[in-house]
């Protein structure tokens, strides 16, 4: 009896790594996957409401980003904020130490400012409780930071799940500071003495100075000093660092020292410059209002690059103010500009994995011969013996 014989059939995709992909291949996917998501955009806007025309969408999407010198300068402002929150975990994420509470830590650097200027405020001079302000909002942020990162350096505990945690206490203890201060009030702290922004000086200046000067230093620091050296080696290799004498641990809790201060210096800017104001209810609902979140994507779509951190902070700043003002003008409600964003991150996210890999389709089979068939000998005619 004759064995039969068994076909592998061979799968319909295979998925290869892109060796070699170069710069302008790659970022000539990532423009065209940002066109295509506005379109898509557009079309999705379009079926929402009859409102919203081809022109419509992008009248107001332009118009609600550059429409006036104040818009921009709000741009901006909100460009600078995005980017320091995202240069607060860019460190953390080279390190290989996933640090998801960018949020919790600037909302403690919040909470450090507004506790300080609740309490201070007319019984220090004014200059005397910002500066205090500034001190609690760097030494809270560093500790909640550096509790996780002690965790992590002597018991190995998993610092997604800690940090991801803490972000949650952290703004319930805003929220505990706000029934606390104000208990018959609507909510939110708001500060008329005690903050930079009740001195009159300009918010857009000092956030945006502030944040470019962070950002030249943190590519410096990355790309240029021992320490930073050192953050790549433990991420990339943690043995190999060992074997040449780096102590793992303390780069751990020195990279997340850092982090702190810089999520610091971000509560401090949107409580003492910003928006001279405190607010925690929710995640949505305070004075960081989710950015911390939206850093990890900006700081990953940048692939850790502090200056590259500064186009894709642009990219979402553009969307959102845009959204919301066509949101706004066909009544598409408080949720639409956040879908909007959302769009835009599933289409770049999808191009990051078209510019590493590669899908090759299976090629078509061609027509099988007869069974026990086979070539014809030289000579033979059809129909002969």
């Amino acid at each position: 009896m004759a064995n039969s014989e068994k076909h592998v059939k061979e799968p319909l995709v295979h998925l290869t790594r892109r060796m070699n992909v170069s710069a302008s291949f790659a970022w000539m996917i990532r423009i065209g996957a940002f066109i295509l998501s506005i379109l898509v955009c557009c079309l999705i806007s379009s079926l929402l409401s009859d409102k919203v025309s081809f022109g419509f969408f992008f009248k107001y999407l332009f118009g609600g980003t550059f429409g006036s010198s104040m818009l921009i300068m709000n741009l901006l402002r909100d460009l600078a904020i995005y980017l320091l929150l995202a240069l607060a975990v860019t460190p953390c994420f080279k390190m290989r130490y996933w640090n998801i509470g960018g949020e919790g830590q600037a909302m403690m650097g919040a909470f450090g400012c507004s506790l300080v200027v609740a309490y201070a405020s007319g019984k220090l001079p004014v200059w005397g409780t910002i500066l205090l302000s500034f001190a609690a909002a760097v030494v809270l942020a560093v500790f909640w930071a550096v509790v996780p990162a002690l965790f992590k350096a002597k018991w190995n505990t998993n610092e997604t799940l800690l940090t991801l945690m803490f972000n949650y206490i952290a703004i319930c203890l805003g929220a505990y500071l706000i029934k606390k201060v104000a208990p018959m009030g609507t909510g939110i702290l708001n500060f008329q003495d005690g903050t930079l922004a009740s001195l009159g000086v300009g918010d857009f200046w000092i956030i945006v100075v502030t944040v470019t000067v962070l950002t030249v230093l943190m590519f410096i620091y990355q790309k240029y000093s021992k320490h930073g050296y050192e953050i790549a080696v433990v991420g990339e290799a943690p043995n190999t660092a060992r074997y040449i004498g780096i102590n793992n641990k303390k780069v751990i809790v020195r990279t997340l020292l850092l982090c702190g201060i810089l999520s610091g210096i971000a509560g401090f800017l949107l409580v003492s410059v910003k928006d001279a104001s405190f607010l925690s209810d929710s995640t949505s609902q305070s004075t960081v209002a989710g950015r911390g979140f939206t850093a990890i994507l900006i700081s990953w779509l940048a692939h850790f690059h502090p200056l590259a951190m500064a186009l894709t902070s642009f990219l979402v700043v553009f969307i959102t103010r845009g959204a919301n003002q066509i949101g706004n003008m066909a009544r598409l409600g408080n949720s639409y500009a956040g879908m909007m964003v959302g769009i835009f991150f599933f289409f770049i996210i999808a191009t990051e994995f078209f510019i590493n890999f590669k899908l090759n389709f299976r090629p078509r089979a061609e027509k099988a011969a007869p069974a026990g068939a086979g070539p014809k000998p030289a000579g033979e005619q059809e129909g002969t013996v």
